[in-house]
Formats: C-alpha cells, sequence, structure tokens
C-alpha cells in the first residue's frame, strides 16, 4: 500500500492519505497477528494448512479493499471487495467505471494485487497444493520435488529465486512495453497484469485502447510466457533450456493454442471478411487472453458470430499449466483424463492386457487419476450451482453462465452486453457480486481446498 501512496503522492493526488492509513492498519493488524502466534518453528499439519491457505487469501482480501472503499471512487463494501478479490485472485472482473480518470494510486493498486496473487499462487503450486493433495496436484510432489531438491535445498529457496523470475519478466516486459509507445506508468501496470495473467487494464478499453500491433504482441506472448511452469524457468536457467519444451504440459499448452488460434482466425477470414492479418492479431490476443484466464480484450469477440461464443465459453475452462499464474481446470488434468482414457479403451480391445497411463513418461498412480476425475465432477457441480445461483437473481441465460464460467475459472470477461470484454460486473446485484466473490476465490484455490473445511470429517480428524 505504501507504492501507491508514494504515486498519488508525486502525482499530488489526496488518496495517498487512504493508502497511507490502510498501509497503518495492515501493519498494526499483522505484526499483532505475528507477534501473538509465535510457536517456535512448529511444522504445520494438513488440517492447518487447509485453514491456513483459504483464510489468508480471504482475510488479504478484506485488508486489500480497503483502499477501494474509502478512497474518491468511494466503492460500497460490496464493490470493493469484489474488486479486492478478483484482483488478488489475478480473475480481473471489475466493478469501476471509468478507468480513464481514474486516481493513478488506485489504479497501481489493481496492478500490485494481481501481481501479488499471481506469485502467490506460483509458490502455492509449489509448496502448498501438492501437499494437500487436491485436484491431482500431488503428482506434481513427485516430479517438481526432485528437480528442486537437486537445484536448491529448501523449497522456500526455490520459491525465492522463482519470485526473482518473476520481477525479472515483469521488468522485462515493462520495458518491451514502455518502447512499443506505452507511458512509464501504463507499462509498468500492464506489465504486472501480464505475467500475472491478471487482466486489469489501467483504461476501460483494455489493450484496445492502444491499437497497436506490437502492443498486441508483445502481451499475447507475455501472457503466454505466464502461463508456462515456473519451475522450468528455473531449471532452464540451470543449464537445461531444452526441458522446458520436453515437459508434455507445455507442449499439449502451446499445441492447443495454436490450433484454437488458426481455427478462428479462419473463422475471421472466411466468414466476417477481416485480412488474415489482422484477423490472425485478433484470434490469437483474445484467444490467448481467455484461455490463460488473463481477460484483456482488443476487440468485442462476443460479436464475432455464432461460432465465437461458444468457442469463446469452453476455451474459458481450458487455462494453462500448473505451477503458472494460470488458473481454469488446467492442462495437465486433460492429459491425465486422456491418459485414462486412452488405457480403458487399449482394456476394451485386449482384455487381457497390461496398459498403464502415463504423464511426461512417468506412470500415473492410480490416486492421481481419481483425484482429477474428482476435481472435474465437483468444478462442474460447482460452475453449475453457481450458474443457477446467478439466474435464481433474474439474470438473464447468457450472463448467468458465463459469469459463472468467468469466476470459477478465474477469466475476467465474461459474454454478452452487461459482462462482455466491452461491460463490467458494476450493474450486477450485490448478491450476485458476493456469489461470483466466493466462486473466484473457489476457482483461485482449486475448489477443495475451501470446501473441505465445510466437511464433517475435516473437523473430526
Amino acid at each position: 500500500m505504501v507504492v501507491p501512496a508514494a504515486a498519488d503522492v508525486i502525482l499530488g493526488n489526496p488518496d495517498w492519505q487512504v493508502f497511507a492509513v490502510a498501509a497503518g492498519v495492515t501493519l498494526f493488524i499483522g505484526v499483532s497477528l505475528a507477534l501473538t502466534s509465535r510457536a517456535g518453528g512448529a511444522n504445520l499439519s494438513v488440517r492447518q494448512a487447509f485453514i491456513l491457505t483459504t483464510l489468508s487469501w480471504i482475510v488479504l482480501t478484506a485488508f486489500a479493499a480497503l483502499p477501494f472503499a474509502f478512497s474518491q471512487l468511494d466503492l460500497s463494501v460490496t464493490d470493493a471487495f469484489f474488486e479486492a478479490m478478483s484482483g488478488i485472485t489475478t480473475t480481473g472482473a471489475t466493478v469501476i467505471v471509468n478507468l480513464d480518470s481514474a486516481p493513478p494510486g488506485l489504479l497501481l493498486w489493481r496492478a500490485l494485487l494481481q501481481w501479488l496473487g499471481g506469485i502467490g499462487i506460483i509458490v502455492m503450486a509449489l509448496a502448498v497444493m501438492p501437499l494437500l493433495r487436491v485436484g491431482g496436484m500431488q503428482l506434481f510432489r513427485m516430479e517438481s520435488s526432485d528437480q528442486s531438491e537437486k537445484a536448491l535445498p529448501r523449497a522456500a529457496q526455490v520459491a525465492t529465486v522463482i519470485g526473482g523470475i518473476y520481477f525479472a519478466l515483469t521488468a522485462i516486459w515493462a520495458a518491451a512495453l514502455w518502447f512499443a509507445g506505452m507511458s512509464g506508468f501504463d507499462a509498468i501496470a500492464h506489465a504486472m497484469t501480464t505475467i500475472a495473467t491478471g487482466g486489469y487494464s489501467t483504461y476501460d478499453g483494455s489493450i484496445g485502447h492502444f491499437d497497436s500491433a506490437l502492443i498486441d504482441a508483445i502481451v499475447t506472448l507475455g501472457m503466454i510466457v505466464g502461463s508456462l511452469p515456473f519451475l522450468l524457468y528455473l531449471v532452464a536457467l540451470q543449464g537445461k533450456p531444452g526441458a522446458l519444451f520436453r515437459d508434455s504440459q507445455v507442449q499439449w499448452f502451446l499445441t492447443v493454442v495454436a490450433v484454437i488460434i488458426v481455427v478462428t482466425a479462419g473463422w475471421l477470414w472466411l466468414r466476417n471478411g477481416l485480412e488474415p492479418l489482422q484477423a490472425l492479431r485478433f484470434s490469437s490476443f483474445n484467444i490467448v487472453s481467455i484461455m490463460t484466464g488473463t481477460g484483456y480484450a482488443t476487440d468485442g469477440f462476443d460479436k464475432w458470430g455464432s461460432f465465437a461464443i461458444p468457442l469463446f465459453f469452453f476455451v474459458m475452462f481450458i487455462g494453462g499449466c500448473a505451477g503458472s499464474t494460470t488458473c481454469g481446470i488446467k492442462i495437465f488434468r486433460f492429459q491425465v483424463l486422456y491418459a485414462a482414457a486412452k488405457t480403458q479403451f487399449q482394456n476394451l480391445a485386449q482384455p487381457h492386457g497390461v496398459f498403464i497411463p502415463y504423464y511426461n513418461r512417468d506412470p500415473i498412480p492410480e490416486e492421481v487419476i481419481s483425484s482429477v476425475l474428482s476435481f472435474f465432477f465437483v468444478f462442474l457441480a460447482t460452475f453449475v450451482a453457481l450458474a443457477i445461483a446467478l439466474a435464481f437473481l433474474g439474470l438473464d441465460f447468457i450472463t448467468s453462465i458465463s459469469a459463472a464460467a468467468s469466476a470459477i475459472s478465474n477469466v475476467g470477461p465474461g459474454l454478452g452486453p452487461i459482462i462482455g470484454p466491452e461491460g463490467n460486473y458494476t450493474s450486477l446485484p450485490d448478491a450476485a457480486k458476493w456469489i461470483l466473490s466466493i466462486g473466484m476465490l473457489l476457482g483461485r484455490l482449486e475448489l477443495f481446498t475451501v470446501m473441505v473445511l465445510f466437511t464433517r470429517a475435516f473437523w473430526r480428524a
């Protein structure tokens, strides 16, 4: 909070007082909690890790909402919490109108929230999720723990080095965007939300405001970089650059992105009459943005025709790679299901044969397959519940299902005139914003991390 306070002081905006007071309150309560909770280095149990993970994101969001509630924008408690939750979960849905004239400190605060949320989820994917065995993430305990132990002796050191990589990538993209024509402030803000695959912009028109093919290309590449496993960047820096592209998850992700981009560009060219290069520019940017859950937009893709609406709806769910800043279902889960289904077909064709599903050339344990199947079921059930709850509040069909999909996949924009790429969430009722805030939290923390807290078995353990 001190950073946007300093920006407001430099630019003469009175909101610096709001950030200063909010920073003081946050510091006081944080230090008080730290001093009263000193446990002499006690280890966390798995149950405590579940509680700590969920409550940390909720409490951080509550404090992050303070500047939104007391600034010049004077947002309601509901809107302030929604904006903060959207920021820290790197969703990108917003209730703020007229971003072009919003106070600079708040614009920077939104970008910082997404940037911190991005590095937070990377560290969780490395240190917490494999321990909690959520949705098949234990697969990466087997893979990444071996690599990280060889690279550095402690997980905390690995997280520190990856934090350095994250910062360096942000600096590189800020410099590239500044070179491409953005102001220094816009370049820094957009670099943070690009690498974090968050999607908060400083303008209502998002990246489309700049109308620059070069900026579109830089941001597209940045979103892809943020969607790849950050642990593999560390491995590459240690002298194994080929490790990144030998990873089957990366290969699947890049292949799926390329295929969908080509198909969409072909549609825009043949059916909508765009020039081939322009069709490729619009399709690559917007497909990558929605698939990675970034949520930037350069055009109203929900107006591209009958093919585009279902395409973008389903692309919302895919996500990027595990260990990246993205959300959604994630590519590795599709790989696990494909391997399991392939094995099932082989068993049907040759009942006496022995077939084993593989991921990255290693056998997939039954526990992982069961965990991934459970994740898919709970993900679908949660999406349906969110959509029905929104429809119950009076929202139309397209708004209800796309808002539910956008929240649980942490994408940001939905479909339709209200919450589409050219709209925002400000007109939704307060109850809908609270429902969507819950959906964003569930999606960011892989569903089970939160839901397990509401089971009897968890508290009886």
